[in-house]
């Protein structure tokens, strides 16, 4: 059968971003240039904190007026990078504590790139200060903070976009209206997401004096302080539950957030997971190196499966999702998507760049050259947002549900694979004292855990 081939690298390197996007059915919305720049702060200034600085400053008008690292080398580096990147060529303000840079400075737009037990708490302020957020995946690390989140945004009237930048990724736009929209599928019945990277982190470093260019007692914040043994944010800190929620809590929640969207889906009605370390017990790290979970819908089972360890199953999908409709099959991942119909011809979806439009990108250290295109498109959706007083894309409590559903699996998991119905409006684990006592974590005094109560 011939291979049918969605390519369109030719289509965008002779249209406008706006134009091309547009034509794709997408956002239609370019930034003006004429437009006042937007007062930009920056928390977290490590790899993926700059990566979202860099794509928003490719997109718009802003002027980079503060950047908040605890680590002073990277914060210095940080800011001869963005005064290089910026018209303007200004330095931005330096600060270590980022609620020194939120009583500073009137900031329109405040991004949050910190390890995930920061995001609650610097958002919460963040809207508290008056700007609108554009906020990382996972949003929490337990559900009560991402109540609080949602319920912080709405009461302030402020815009947050969430980093799951699926929803702009370009390639998978296309999908989502070529194939799921127009019922190409036919009836969906079963949904399969994993991720096979070998991205957990093994090490066993010796306790090691704190460097003089970190405050680690900031760093951990409302975290349990472990002993210092490396600088826990050149992704080590990714190895322990105390800052995140695993790679269910990494990945999961991009794929997961990915099919909702696809398929316009809410709160899952069950959820179960089991796992554990049953492979890779020599480290330190204490996150599971193999986990399955299933989100259950009506007539609809999602199934999620990670191992950082072996072979993927499909080796062109080792991070992906998989749509089973009784029509056809739909793949789709970062890089390509394939709809696999029961009768006609396969079509194939080619991810996009932008390296001659963008063509920064190409010296940027540890960027994503694919998932470039989508940030921007995150960003200029989060703009359109903030200027039409709208909801975006990855609204807040999207982000909330998808992020929540991960660390319910991972409660499920603890719990001996023990099945959990989250009911959002009561906010409790019904019929399950035990599993709702968990749904927040206990924060490291002075820190106060955030609560719809006390936003």
């Amino acid at each position: 059968m011939p291979h049918l081939n969605f390519n369109r690298r030719d289509f965008i390197k002779t249209t406008s971003a706006a134009m091309a996007f547009t034509a794709l059915g997408n956002f239609g919305f370019s930034y003006p240039l004429a437009a006042k720049p937007l007062k930009v702060g920056l928390i977290g200034t490590g790899w993926y904190g700059k990566n979202d600085l860099f794509r928003l400053i490719q997109v718009a008008p802003v002027d980079v007026v503060a950047l908040c690292d605890v680590d002073s080398n990277i914060l210095n580096a940080a800011g001869k990078l963005v005064s290089e990147r910026q018209s303007s060529g200004k330095v931005p303000k330096l600060y270590g504590d980022y609620r020194k840079m939120l009583d500073k400075h009137d900031l329109d737009i405040v991004i949050i790139g910190t390890p995930d037990h920061w995001h609650a708490l610097q958002c919460i302020d963040a809207v508290k200060a008056g700007a609108h957020v554009y906020v990382q995946k996972p949003i929490s690390v337990d559900v009560v903070e991402g109540e609080a989140m949602v319920k912080a945004a709405r009461k302030y009237d402020k815009v947050v976009q969430v980093g799951t930048q699926r929803k702009s990724t370009p390639h998978l736009i296309d999908v989502k209206k070529n194939i799921v929209e127009k019922g190409l599928l036919g009836k969906i019945s079963h949904v399969e997401m994993c991720c096979y990277y070998h991205m957990r982190n093994n090490a066993n470093p010796p306790l090691q004096p704190v460097p003089d260019f970190l405050d680690y007692e900031m760093w951990t914040g409302p975290a349990p302080l472990r002993p210092y043994d490396g600088l826990p944010h050149i992704r080590w800190w990714r190895a322990f539950m105390e800052y995140g929620n695993g790679i269910t809590g990494d990945m999961c929640v991009h794929m997961l957030d990915t099919v909702r969207w696809m398929l316009g889906l809410g709160w899952p009605k069950r959820i179960t997971s089991t796992g554990g370390i049953f492979v890779q017990k020599e480290a330190k790290s204490n996150i599971a190196d193999t986990q399955s979970a299933i989100f259950e819908y009506d007539e609809l089972n999602c199934i999620w499966q990670h191992r950082t360890w072996g072979t993927p199953a499909d080796p062109d999908y080792p991070w992906s999702f998989t749509i089973y409709g009784d029509k056809g099959t739909l793949k789709g991942s970062t890089m390509r998507a394939d709809f696999i119909p029961t009768e006609g011809d396969p079509i194939h979806f080619d991810v996009v760049y932008e390296k001659e439009k963008y063509p920064e990108d190409l010296t940027e250290e540890r960027i994503e050259l694919n998932a470039a295109p989508a940030t921007r498109l995150h960003m200029l959706d989060f703009l359109k947002a903030i200027d039409n007083k709208t909801r975006p894309v990855a609204d807040i409590e999207e982000g909330h549900i998808s992020t929540a559903s991960c660390i319910l699996a991972n409660i499920s998991m603890e719990l001996a694979g023990r099945p959990l119905i989250y009911d959002p409006e009561k906010r409790i684990v019904v019929d399950d004292p035990e599993a709702t006592r968990m749904l927040q974590r206990e924060y490291r005094k002075p820190w106060i855990h955030p609560t719809v109560d006390n936003v």
